[in-house]
């Protein structure tokens, strides 16, 4: 068997002004052809799993493409058709017997709000009808019927945080490799609640989550399911098919994929209510971190969540760190004007500077500091474990740490880097058993890194591009009635 593997994966926030182009790609990964193997092969990812799968499932690899971008706003239409076609064009010339595909599910163009839908619209038509095509998709796809009606199969990540990548990858190629063989005839369905899922209720060690996790993991031991994938949608897209879903792979018959679907669809809309979770506001929150008796206190900035697409310059947690006279905090913003002033100082230089609010005071307003700078790096860094996103290869840019006294550490970045790794702070000398409270820019995601090393954990409900309370935001293009918004009954 000859299978073309690629991917196009973005999460895009509508919400967000910073629109995703070319440099962001390359900023993430960009590869193509043979390039794509050394950067994704030992990745906790599901390229990683397609890649492996060539050797379990007994295939030949032809690698193609892969394009990945850190959430943000919309992709431009610009990059989109150049890397779709590229995709496209690749897969066809590959003459595969099937294809793998990774997608996140919820990336939005200008032109395409189903953008994933319109990627695989293009790869069928590049493909033709009879080349069967796996789809791995991310636990946050806002997933649609169309994309069930042009893919054969459709496999979502099961956990969040995303430790399952590299595992789901492997399911997507073992029923890929089935059905080029002709064991299996895969069929999928698509149902959708019309439920809007905060993150904090999509966190699959928390009930209820973790119990419709079990009940979709039952599911796949009934004669003729191959695969059940519960999916929690993307909240911060402003899109019709925004909001959970059921996606159910049954072999050839689509009416047993769909009674399935409905039964998991049905029981997570009985518990719609235990998975909208509320949060404390930043003044008590940080009351109740500096009084922890189990440090290192984590804060989590919900409303500036960087893997949300989020600026990851909020100052509404460190400007209230610093009225209430915090001691032996740690803060990372994105601040790339403060990196270079801080080079321009160097260790041991003494330095003022105003951070955050580049993007606009939604996420607060721009705060003085003043410090030492403790140390300079290139932000480069690999992470060996399994860690949410996957990746191996880790760069968050120059960075300074800035030591402010009193045992505060401001880490200052210049990419925008969601906490999925610890590397994030070790590879600067920065110890987080140390620290007594450290804000970590995140929903969900960074448990897998943050959580062993962390006393207690503090949700918050800062504003921003991806506050908790969907309330904050103002929806024109859903789906309506939709629940929590609508109160429905």
């Amino acid at each position: 068997m000859r299978i073309a593997i690629g991917g196009f994966m973005h999460e895009s926030n509508t919400f967000a002004p910073l629109p995703t182009d070319l440099q962001r790609f390359r900023d993430g990964s960009l590869t193509y052809g043979d390039a794509v193997i050394p950067i994704w092969q030992e990745a906790h990812h599901e390229v990683g799993g397609f890649i492996a799968g060539a050797a379990q499932f007994g295939y030949e690899l032809v690698p193609v493409a892969m394009a990945w971008a850190t959430p943000a706003g919309p992709v431009t239409d610009e990059f989109f058709d150049h890397f779709t076609d590229a995709l496209a064009t690749g897969l066809k010339l590959a003459r595969a017997d099937g294809v793998l595909l990774a997608l996140h599910g919820a990336m939005v163009t200008p032109r395409h709000p189903d953008a994933d839908a319109e990627v695989l619209r293009r790869v069928r038509a590049a493909l033709g009808p009879n080349v069967p095509l796996s789809v791995s998709l991310d636990f946050h796809g806002n997933v649609s019927p169309q994309m069930a009606e042009t893919a054969n199969i459709i496999v979502g990540y099961q956990t969040y945080p995303h430790v399952d990548q590299r595992q789901r990858g492997l399911v997507a190629a073992e029923l890929l490799a089935r059905a080029v063989k002709g064991a299996i005839r895969p069929v999928c369905q698509v149902v959708k609640p019309p439920m809007l899922l905060n993150l904090l209720g999509q966190d699959t060690a928390r009930e209820p989550m973790a119990g419709l996790m079990r009940m979709a993991r039952e599911m796949e031991k009934q004669p003729g399911i191959l695969s059940v994938s519960l999916m929690a949608g993307f909240p911060y897209a402003d899109v019709p098919e925004m909001g959970a879903s059921v996606i159910v792979v049954a072999d050839g018959n689509r009416s047993h994929a769909k009674a399935a679907a409905d039964e998991l669809a049905s029981a997570m809309w009985s518990v719609r209510e235990q998975l909208n979770v509320l949060s404390p506001e930043p003044e008590e929150a940080v009351r109740r971190a500096l009084a922890s008796t189990k440090p290192p206190a984590l804060l989590i900035d919900l409303g500036d969540n960087i893997g949300g697409g989020s600026a990851g310059d909020g100052t509404v947690l460190l400007a209230e760190l610093l009225k209430q006279h915090a001691k032996g905090f740690v803060v990372v913003v994105h601040a790339p004007a403060a990196v270079e002033q801080a080079k321009a100082v160097g260790v041991g230089g003494r330095l003022e500077v105003t951070v955050g609010g580049t993007t606009g005071t939604l996420h607060g307003d721009p705060v003085r500091v003043r410090g030492s700078v403790r140390s300079l790096h290139d932000g480069k860094w690999v992470e060996v474990e399994a860690r949410h996103g996957g990746r191996r290869q880790n760069d968050q840019g120059h960075t300074a740490v800035l030591d402010l006294a009193d045992g505060n550490l401001l880490v200052l970045n210049a990419l925008r880097t969601p906490p999925f790794s610890l590397g994030q702070l070790t590879s600067l000398g920065i110890d987080p058993k140390q620290a007594r409270a450290i804000v970590v820019k995140a929903a969900v995601a960074y448990k897998a890194a943050y959580a062993p090393v962390g006393g207690e954990i503090i949700e918050v409900d800062t504003p921003g591009l991806t506050a908790i309370n969907a309330a904050r935001f103002e929806y024109n293009r859903i789906r309506r009635p939709m629940y929590p918004l609508d109160g429905l009954e």
